[in-house]
């Protein structure tokens, strides 16, 4: 079974780097990204120092805490795609135009094909859009740095987010196969911007919503990386915070993987 398993880590290691490729070659976009989400950064820092100097320890949170909290949520935007994007674009553009029965014919799991191109976007914009404005973010204000602890949990954190949210997509994408245009649910990911954490941390949110919000597969997405950055989840706690993120990543990919089976026994290829 190793020598099988091998070829097929080096087919998906092959898929990431040529997707990480792909996304290099956005010079002046990911420029661009840089920026904007540097200036959103700094806006969005000094509305919540003025929010948390009338309230110095709302959500638990210090006001330094509070504004690392904005960063890392502008490092994160990008790389796991919190507004779609990425390889589950490119799925539902070939189920519309029928190139999908090209994917169907490789022999090698359409799902695992798309999860690696994903996770080599992912991995190129945190290390362009997610370092740069990080490092914007701790010379204009002095951001909470992790223990070392704490950064291998972020870092472990961050692909399970990039995971979790690539399976939300991908339904998306997949109910293309049905409407033929994915247009309107990828409207839906307007849940993630609220349920994330990146308009405020899911900590400020009222009891019972809070709850129900941190409960939800978005709270993986900015919600839990930050928090185990910030060191509000250590040790068991910060393994119980994982393990939520890898129920959601299984249970997500186990639906994808039963819609996608359900979808190829009938697909529908635009043109005939």
């Amino acid at each position: 079974m190793s020598g099988a398993l091998h070829p097929q880590l080096s087919l998906y290691a092959a898929i990431a780097t040529s997707s990480f490729r792909r996304y290099s070659t956005y010079t002046a976009a990911t420029l661009a990204g840089i920026f904007t989400n540097s200036v959103f950064g700094i806006i969005l820092s000094f509305a919540y120092l003025a929010l948390w100097e009338q309230n110095p320890s709302a959500g638990g949170y210090e006001a330094d805490q509070a504004v690392t909290f904005v960063w890392i949520g502008q490092a994160l935007l990008m790389t796991i795609a919190l507004w779609s994007g990425g390889s589950t674009d490119d799925l539902a553009e070939r189920i519309r135009n029928g190139d999908i029965a090209v994917d169907l014919y490789r022999p090698v799991s359409v799902l695992g094909w798309y999860l690696a191109a994903d996770l080599g976007r992912g991995l190129y914009h945190f290390a362009t859009r997610g370092v740069a404005p990080t490092i914007v973010g701790a010379l204009l204000f002095g951001l909470v740095m992790p223990s070392p602890a704490g950064a291998v949990g972020f870092l472990v954190s961050v692909v399970l987010a990039v995971v979790v949210s690539f399976a939300v997509r991908f339904l998306f994408a997949a109910s293309a196969f049905w409407l033929l245009d994915a247009t309107g649910p990828r409207v839906l990911s307007v849940l993630a911007t609220f349920f994330s954490g990146l308009t405020l941390p899911l900590n400020l949110f009222p009891d019972g919503l809070r709850q129900v919000a941190l409960a939800l597969p978005f709270a993986s997405y900015i919600q839990t990386p930050a928090d185990i950055w910030l060191g509000r989840h250590t040790g068991l706690d910060m393994l119980a915070a994982i393990g939520l993120q890898v129920l959601w990543a299984i249970v997500l990919l186990g639906v994808c993987a039963l819609v996608l089976r359900a979808a190829t026994r009938k697909v529908v290829v635009q043109g005939g």
